[in-house]
């Protein structure tokens, strides 16, 4: 008789909310671009009520792009939760989802810092990076997490004036922001960049976004291996489909936004606050994530990957089939990338502690790697 496996300890709820998550179908999303977090219906959960934090980056300066709504107002509730200061970037017509970062910002004793603007003018950007790092004496961690996402069902309706905004938000801007904020970075501080997996495994509708998604993570793969003798981390996170205002307010056709998510093997989008603890991790990156290596996290699901990725590693079936992540790792152990589709937190070799509601990857086996 085979002895008895002790059982599996589950996620903590508010990171796993399946009895409260939200489920396609949902409502008709009536909203002009940018949008706002404040209308989208049913409400998406940043870890306004459910982050808990443990002080892992007590005394750090973060700024973060696109902070007021959805990925980026997770980020910033969780930073504050951890001990950081934060400055939140958005645009003035986000100013109402913006109000309610900075008050739960200020509500956990940090400093706040709201700082509206356009981030596709060059000037902005410099005068961006300098009032954040003047307002927060200093700068250790710069989330380069602003996007646009519009659909377009084909080239000849795509207009030159829509896919130079786009190349400007999610190209032009990190890059700009990036240059600006090096100077004032030390040894130990971290950059990380928001790709999406539209870059490996783009949409028809979201040519030009795809696009700049790959120049994205490109970037950060390079960026990496040049200021790695300065000691700073840069990192990607690509996320997979998330509730966010992004895809209610022109990212996505109604009729796809009303079933968003559903194609997923948990049959619903991931919420803000699954993947915040992401970004909370990557500053310091684990150190038990070895140099030269491509790693493969996955659950059991096939799902197409890029070149170069191990085609299989072992999930244990601990949890449904899922495409939870990849963690590419280009030669250096400060640049990875991680593909997140679904709820990211359910990686078979993830261990979550419900106290600190912080990512912590336990070593994986060994898998076949290969250098990029």
């Amino acid at each position: 008789m085979q002895d008895e496996k002790p059982p599996m300890k589950k996620l903590p709820t508010s990171m796993l909310p399946e009895e409260t998550a939200p489920r396609p179908e949902f409502p008709e999303q009536e909203q002009t671009p940018p949008g706002l977090d404040a209308e989208m219906e049913p409400s998406p959960d940043h870890g306004e009520t459910s982050y808990t934090g443990s002080g892992r980056l007590a005394g750090k300066k973060a700024l973060i792009t696109g902070g007021d709504s959805g990925i980026g107002r997770a980020v910033a509730i969780a930073f504050a939760r951890e001990g950081a200061d934060v400055a939140i970037n958005y645009l003035p017509e986000e100013q109402k989802d913006a109000d309610e970062v900075i008050a739960l910002i200020k509500a956990e004793g940090r400093t706040a810092v709201a700082l509206p603007g356009d981030i596709r003018s060059e000037s902005f950007c410099q005068s961006l990076v300098a009032d954040a790092v003047e307002q927060l004496g200093g700068l250790s961690i710069l989330v380069n997490n602003a996007g646009r996402q519009q659909y377009c069902e084909t080239l000849e309706e795509l207009t030159t004036e829509d896919f130079d905004a786009t190349f400007k938000t999610n190209v032009y801007a990190p890059f700009w922001i990036t240059r600006a904020a090096l100077p004032h970075l030390q040894a130990g501080s971290a950059i990380i960049n928001t790709t999406s997996v539209q870059a490996y495994k783009p949409s028809p509708i979201l040519l030009d976004y795809a696009q700049t998604k790959a120049c994205l993570a490109i970037f950060t793969k390079s960026l990496a291996k040049q200021v790695a003798k300065r000691g700073i981390r840069v990192n990607a996170v690509a996320p997979g489909p998330y509730w966010t205002v992004l895809q209610s307010s022109g990212g996505q056709p109604d009729e796809k936004v009303k079933q968003f998510g559903k194609d997923t093997p948990m049959g619903r989008p991931g919420q803000p606050v699954e993947i915040a603890p992401l970004y909370v991790t990557l500053h310091p990156m684990p150190a038990h994530i070895p140099p030269d290596r491509c790693g493969a996290l996955t659950a059991g699901m096939v799902w197409s990957k890029p070149p170069g990725i191990p085609t299989r590693a072992s999930a244990r079936g601990i949890f449904p089939a899922n495409p939870c992540g990849y963690i590419l790792a280009p030669r250096l152990p400060v640049a990875a990338i991680f593909f997140l589709s679904c709820t990211p937190l359910l990686w078979p070799h993830a261990m979550m502690s419900a106290r600190r509601c912080a990512l912590t990857l336990a070593p994986t086996p060994p898998l076949r790697t290969t250098d990029e």
